[in-house]
């Protein structure tokens, strides 16, 4: 890609987690004993994008303990998400239809009801013990809340956007946009903000409009800043599913100019994420001391998102070369569905 990505507005401090360097460590040791990364090229490239500094910047006030845990739905939700879109599977959903049934088992309250005589994949182990490690304790609500946020997120992540490369859909701006929040399981992180900050959001809060604003505001923010940064590891693999394709797409724009109009647009939601904001302390001063961190929680997404989105290799031009052959770097053991000869290749799509 020969054009320049524009300084994204953003204008929240930029912070760091002092647990970052124990969560590194966390994270290099649950992921060999969850089977998610073993081989040589997959640990490489895992450990190359950093994903301990991610969730440091985007959670820079979680305790050890909380930050270990939002790290391993980090990497669960980025380890599952090149699954279904980085290889052959993003065009095959027949092949993981069962073991995404499983996972919405899991997530749903039903996992004693699946067989027993099946050795379950890496991502369902994992996803159980992170189930059972976050739940106990909160609220009912939220329970229900982030349990709807991961059940949109898996099938909207192997029925809408599998479909759409199936059938050579490119879908309108509108209807990526509202969709984004979901493929991008951006809702899910977002609802981990509640834990690390060690707050309880009422359901009156959750459905007054100007939370809604800043929370979708700030979910685009996040989402787009990753399109943009994403885009050329994205062309490379062939994906439909990225703003900046679909703004040059629809309207006919170069590459420079689609990425401008994307980075303009990111700054107007930033802009409706701040009025929203003032509004709704403005409303609820009595609440300001669950509201403040919240709010703040969203803030350091946006921030911490794009900071580490500039300096991962995983978006880095001269690394992208490597995700025209995504079989190197993917692991058949996450989702327990080998792949076949003719599944083969970087034809498909990567969300994150």
């Amino acid at each position: 890609m020969d054009s320049e990505l524009p300084d994204i507005y953003c204008p929240f401090p930029q912070r760091t987690n002092p647990h970052v360097g124990h969560t590194r460590g966390h994270l290099d040791a649950w992921t060999r004993r969850t089977g998610l990364v073993h081989r040589e090229s997959a640990r490489r490239r895992f450990e190359q994008a950093d994903f301990g500094a991610f969730v440091g910047m985007v959670y820079p006030t979680a305790d050890r303990h909380d930050l270990d845990l939002v790290a391993d739905w980090f990497v669960w939700l980025f380890l599952v998400d090149d699954q279904l879109d980085d290889g052959y599977l993003g065009r095959s959903p027949e092949r993981v239809r069962g073991v995404v049934e499983r996972m919405l088992a899991v997530v749903n309250g039903a996992a004693d009801d699946l067989p027993a005589d099946q050795e379950p994949p890496a991502a369902l182990t994992a996803l159980a013990e992170l189930w059972d490690r976050t739940i106990p304790g909160v609220a009912a609500h939220w329970r229900q809340r982030f349990a709807w946020h991961l059940t949109a997120y898996l099938t909207m992540a192997t029925t809408w956007e599998t479909a759409n490369r199936e059938a050579g859909i490119v879908p309108s701006e509108e209807t990526y946009i509202a969709k984004r929040r979901h493929t991008g399981a951006i809702h899910v992180c977002m609802d981990l903000i509640e834990i690390v900050a060690g707050i309880e959001a009422p359901e009156t809060i959750h459905n007054d409009p100007r939370f809604i604003t800043a929370l979708e505001a700030s979910c685009n923010v996040v989402c787009w800043a990753n399109d943009v940064y994403s885009y050329e590891k994205e062309q490379v693999l062939g994906e439909i599913h990225n703003l900046v394709h679909l703004v040059r797409h629809h309207r006919g724009y170069g590459e420079q100019r689609a990425i401008d109009h994307v980075c303009a647009e990111i700054a107007a939601e930033t802009d409706r994420f701040l009025a929203a904001e003032a509004e709704l302390l403005s409303a609820y001063p009595q609440l300001a001391g669950m509201l403040t961190p919240y709010l703040d929680g969203m803030r350091s997404w946006m921030r911490g998102n794009l900071d580490w989105s500039r300096e991962t290799p995983r978006y880095n031009p001269a690394e992208v070369g490597q995700y025209a052959r995504p079989e190197r770097y993917l692991e058949a053991t996450v989702l327990g569905v080998a792949p076949d000869h003719a599944g083969r290749g970087g034809t498909d799509g990567g969300r994150r």
